[in-house]
């Protein structure tokens, strides 16, 4: 067998030793595991850690995660004992909100391939006894809950045992007692780990370091953003109801539970009953105020993530575990603590390389519920370059860079805390930190009443206040149909009359949160051409819509390439993976070749963009700039240098609304001057400021996609409708010979248009789509569409499935009747674009 790289895993706790086990299953045998505590019980959050798995979540990658952990925990077994008791989990309701919103969990479930179900409070009562089958003390009763037979506890501390003794029988090298005190690097590469005991020498490193990671961060200077965060667990004395049900001390066979209405769950310990609460206040732990304890002095009561318990946080929860499980009453707590896990500014783990440093990796913020998951995706990332499953929720680099700051990182991980329970609405933003970043339109914004949600930071307008007049003079038609509650969360009727004044009159959208990058040099032509699907050696002024691919053809990103000049070109991306993924390429192809240097820079935060857009669009521009903006002047995805009313700007002839008009770019500086300019000589025309929602609308209508929600890695372009963005004569760039191959196959699932049959419910994506009654697929986008008057939603399906089928949407439990119909539901010619 061939050498493997050097690897070296820093952590021999659930993350690390499954990597280990996933890389040398895969034939690597080159391992080496670090770890500073004892082998036997390394003392992170593992140790303590109550191993619960509920694997539904909104996230189909991590719900895939949670599920592969599920089925490794189950085949991972000595005695004929597996490390994972599946039990199955039940998740309570006592409101009505609650119980719809397991309806929607229930619905994730099915989309992401889980079974389960909503059973009413007998069936809860049944499958746990324990329960009040009365009226809780404020007069709240048990409705109903989620039960999915195929949740249950894993045994974390055994399966790492389990996993260091059979990965040292394939040739992995453990260090324990094993302190990290450096990395050694040359030339931007890993060399080696120097440790208490000297240097192991290294091509990669892997740090999964638990709440430990962002110290370890530092060693590179690199932020890691997790936030240690307290978080308090207990076990009653023994319950007379649970004696001689389970084995001893933590064997169990209810199923484990959860009481989200009180930031609650619940497992068995033997006779005794296990309970975890986030009820409390945020406790984030100061590292350098950990107790330091020596090998010989570590135990299962004993350890650095295992905090005193602080009774006062816990009090009014051990009220309502008593008032849900009256057998409760008879108990005390035995024992509690308060127990150290990782949270993050968005609550999804952190994986990937280090951008500036070529060989290190992290694989950090990882509960135990995802742990192999998360392992195998690293083993196929550091062996195959990508993993199977899409990563973009989880990437490392996802962040921007204030977003990475200690107090940003502090604020929002101690709001998930808070949150990590509550019923939250998918377009609900952050209540803090706020205005962190805002364009230079945002006081005129304000002015005209904007209501703002925000996205990586950004304050991003989705309707007008000032617009709403305009709903008296909105035609019948336009009218919109009342929503249901929850779709009508986060949403006004005013975005009709905003998509109505963008298709009959123009609009200013700000687009100004869309990432744009500057990629000049000697070298940029080449970088874009070698990693694009475009055909990027176009003459200046060339706008090119094309992806960056994957080496197996899926899509990490779609991009537009507007070419500035012979050396220059602006990029808009999607986020700030694909800046780092740039710039790790330019760094690379310039060491590489000094000739053909290349330097990519964020330029998101030193311009702005404004979208002006409708049929009267060259009206309102023409009344402040001379120059020729034509059909003949600026054809459709041209670019030209412009003035208007004498400030410099940048026009692109493009549309993500599908209709007539620019996106006009320009510095910070002068962006309040170029919006009051347009804004005073639309006047006139009826020029309105419009928002997200109905550009949302409107980008459905068209059939544009949204790279990271209706198309991701684990699709490729000609499923995805995409295959016009792939030049038909370009060879060689990244990922092409998979591409070609895959064009030749027949897909299993294509994305496909749907338009609900009623013309009123409105679903708004991850919703499960039925063909025939069987579950079959799921919603990626949705919105109500103003210009056709009927709702749309995209949807991944069976190829078999064509237009005119019929399918069915399930929302909150109801099947909504749709059809498969012919995209671009409108202007399929184009002429509004080209006009």
């Amino acid at each position: 067998m061939s050498a493997s790289p050097r690897v070296v895993i820093i952590g021999a706790a659930i993350v690390g030793t499954n990597l280990a086990d996933e890389l040398a299953s895969r034939g690597w045998n080159n391992i080496t595991v670090v770890e500073q505590g004892p082998l036997e019980l390394a003392g992170g959050s593992t140790s303590h850690a109550p191993g619960l798995v509920f694997q539904t979540n909104p996230s189909k990658t991590m719900t895939e995660f949670a599920s592969y952990t599920v089925n490794k925990l189950l085949s991972l077994s000595e005695g004929g004992v597996s490390c994972f008791n599946q039990l199955g989990g039940l998740e309570l309701a006592t409101t009505e909100a609650r119980l719809e919103d397991l309806k929607r969990k229930l619905g994730y479930a099915t989309s992401w391939g889980i079974e389960g179900r909503i059973i009413d409070a007998d069936e809860c009562e049944k499958h746990y006894p324990l329960l009040n089958s009365g009226t809780l003390n404020d007069g709240r009763r048990i409705l109903g809950g989620l039960h999915v037979p195929s949740d249950g506890l894993a045994s974390a501390a055994r399966a790492v045992q389990l996993l260091i003794s059979r990965t040292r029988e394939a040739g992995v090298t453990y260090l324990g007692s094993t302190a990290v005190t450096g990395i050694s690097q040359w030339g931007g590469k890993v060399t080696g780990v120097e440790t208490s005991s000297g240097v192991i020498p290294a091509d990669i490193v892997v740090s999964c370091a638990g709440f430990w990671g962002r110290e370890l961060g530092k060693l590179i200077g690199l932020k890691v953003p997790l936030l240690p965060l307290a978080h308090q667990y207990v076990k009653t004395t023994p319950l007379k109801e649970l004696r001689g049900h389970n084995e001893l001390p933590n064997g169990a066979r209810l199923p484990i539970l959860r009481y989200q209405d009180r930031d609650l769950y619940f497992r068995e310990h033997g006779d005794r009953i296990g309970i975890g609460s986030y009820a409390h206040r945020p406790m984030p732990v100061d590292m350098e105020q950990l107790p330091r304890i020596g090998a010989a002095e570590m135990s299962e009561h004993r350890m650095p993530s295992r905090l005193d318990f602080t009774l006062e946080d816990f009090a009014p929860s051990w009220e309502d575990c008593q008032d849900l499980l009256p057998a409760l009453h008879a108990t005390q707590i035995q024992d509690g603590f308060n127990g150290i896990f990782s949270f993050t500014p968005d609550g999804g783990p952190l994986m990937g390389e280090a951008p500036d440093l070529d060989g290190f990796f992290v694989a950090e913020a990882v509960w135990v519920t995802h742990s192999a998951g998360v392992a195998k995706a690293m083993a196929e990332l550091l062996i195959e370059g990508q993993p199977e499953t899409d990563l973009h929720g989880c990437e490392l680099s996802r962040f921007e860079k204030v977003q990475t700051s200690d107090e940003y990182v502090s604020e929002t991980s101690q709001q998930n805390f808070v949150e990590i329970y509550d019923v939250l609405h998918p377009l609900q933003p952050k209540e803090s930190p706020r205005d962190v970043r805002v364009s230079p339109f945002n006081a005129r914004q304000r002015e005209l009443g904007a209501f703002f949600l925000e996205a990586s930071a950004w304050e991003r307008p989705h309707w007008f206040e000032a617009n709403r007049p305009l709903l008296d003079e909105l035609p019948a038609e336009w009218q919109t149909p009342e929503r249901d509650e929850w779709s009508a969360m986060f949403s006004s009727p005013i975005s009709a009359a905003e998509a109505w004044k963008t298709r009959t009159a123009v609009a200013l959208y700000d687009m100004t949160p869309l990432k744009r990058l500057a990629v000049n040099g000697p070298g940029a032509q080449a970088l874009l051409h070698r990693l694009s699907t475009g055909n990027i050696a176009k003459k200046p002024g060339a706008v090119t819509y094309c992806l960056l691919l994957e080496h197996d053809g899926g899509i990490r990103s779609d991009v537009t390439v507007a070419r500035l000049g012979e050396e220059d070109f602006q990029l808009g991306v999607n986020s700030n993976v694909d800046f780092d993924y740039l710039r790790v390429e330019a760094r690379k192809q310039s060491a590489a070749d000094p000739a053909k240097w290349v330097h990519v820079t964020d330029i998101t935060g030193s311009t702005c963009c404004i979208g002006l857009w409708g049929p009267l669009a060259r009206e309102v521009i023409g009344k402040v700039s001379s120059d020729d903006l034509t059909n003949d002047g600026l054809k459709y995805f041209r670019t030209k240098e412009i003035s208007v009313g004498g400030i410099p700007v940048t026009a692109m002839r493009l549309s993500y609304v599908g209709e007539l008009g620019w996106e006009l770019y320009t510095t910070a500086e002068y962006g309040l001057k170029l919006w009051d300019l347009l804004f005073e000589a639309g006047q006139e025309h009826g020029i309105i400021a419009a928002g997200r929602g109905a550009f949302n609308s409107m980008r459905l209508e068209k059939g544009y996609r949204l790279w990271g929600t209706d198309v991701t890695t684990e699709h490729h372009p000609y499923q995805s409708g995409l295959g016009f963005s792939v030049a038909k004569d370009k060879e060689g760039y990244v990922g092409f010979e998979a591409l070609a191959a895959l064009k030749e196959q027949a897909p299993e699932k294509v994305l496909r248009c749907l338009t609900v049959d009623d013309g009123t419910s409105i679903v708004l994506g991850k919703e499960p789509v039925y063909v025939g009654g069987v579950a079959s697929g799921y919603v990626t986008s949705a919105a109500y569409g103003y210009s056709i008057r009927k709702p749309i939603a995209y949807a991944w399906l069976p190829a078999a499935v064509s237009e005119g089928d019929a399918v069915e949407i399930e929302y909150f439990g109801r099947r909504v009747p749709a059809t498969v119909s012919a995209e671009p539901l409108f202007d399929p010619g184009m002429e509004r674009l080209r006009g």
